[in-house]
């Protein structure tokens, strides 16, 4: 049967696109929005959080009428890119009074999912003011978690879903593209760590990523409904060494091509970096590397 399209590991056929058209058609009423629910309920195409994959599937609605295999109903309404006009994180006050010493003198240190809560203002706005990237917002799933000692905040984390293609670790995991698509979920990629900079003690930046990496398969299965296997992280050598990650036991897999995840001329357009990844689990290999 032909092929006419794969978009984010589904693949559509002709009988699909005869299925496409025949909805489109038994239902003139819908908007493309209502369209892609509906496509989505008829195939069970869902999220592992058992969530419609709506918005994949208009992603996918799109490019097949882009390619003239189906054609959708006229656009009705066109609202505001939010990634484009969202505000950034206000500021919120806390104490900054310098916390020095040692790691015993911190006391118990607590790790909180803070995702969805009333302290995800505050995480957002540490990241905007603190962090050299800023803060972004997540797409797909994602965690955020502050590290406090007793009352006061003193690192934020941020992970969210994995590059689908990075070649340093598909070579390290040795996994095919059909089985990267169907277990590429097992993955978190690190996308923000912060030490808030009045906060200067000893190791802890090590201490604190061991401590966020044992927790993170639970996070995840708290949050959605299904663990994580590896941790995965990007580190700038034009301004860092990683040193806090090799010392928490990540290994160098390789370095990015600089190109980023939408190159479309095959230059290096960005500073290259290194991969570092670990293993959240003994069987990682055997949970990535599964088939159905």
């Amino acid at each position: 049967m032909e092929i006419l399209l794969r978009y984010r590991g589904r693949v559509v056929t002709t009988a699909d696109g005869h299925f496409i058209r025949a909805l489109i058609a038994a239902h003139p009423e819908q908007s493309r929005r209502a369209l892609s629910e509906t496509l989505c309920q008829a195939w069970d195409w869902r999220q592992a959080n058992g969530a419609l994959c709506a918005m994949v599937c208009r992603g996918l609605m799109l490019t097949l009428a882009r390619e003239g295999h189906i054609t959708l109903p006229p656009v009705r309404r066109q609202p505001p890119n939010p990634l484009c006009v969202r505000a950034r994180p206000a500021p919120i006050p806390i104490d900054t009074t310098p916390l020095t010493g040692s790691l015993r003198d911190l006391g118990a240190l607590t790790l909180v999912s803070v995702r969805r809560t009333p302290a995800e203002a505050t995480f957002n706005s540490l990241m905007e003011a603190h962090h050299y990237l800023g803060y972004a917002q997540p797409v797909g799933e994602h965690v955020k978690c502050m590290v406090y000692a007793g009352t006061r905040p003193l690192a934020l984390w941020a992970w969210s879903s994995a590059p689908r293609h990075l070649g340093p670790r598909d070579r390290f995991l040795g996994w095919s593209p059909p089985v990267r698509r169907q277990n590429i979920a097992g993955i978190a990629y690190n996308t923000r760590f912060l030490i808030l900079p009045w906060v200067t003690v000893p190791h802890l930046a090590s201490h604190v990523l061991s401590r966020m990496t044992r927790a993170l398969p639970q996070v995840w299965q708290d949050a959605y409904g299904h663990p994580v296997y590896w941790a995965e992280t990007f580190v700038d050598t034009t301004r860092y060494r990683g040193t806090c990650y090799r010392a928490a036991n990540w290994q160098v897999l390789g370095q990015t091509q600089g190109r980023g995840k939408d190159d479309r001329a095959h230059r290096a357009n960005r500073s290259i970096k290194d991969v570092l990844g670990l293993p959240l689990c003994r069987d990682y290999r055997q949970q990535l590397l599964r088939t159905a």
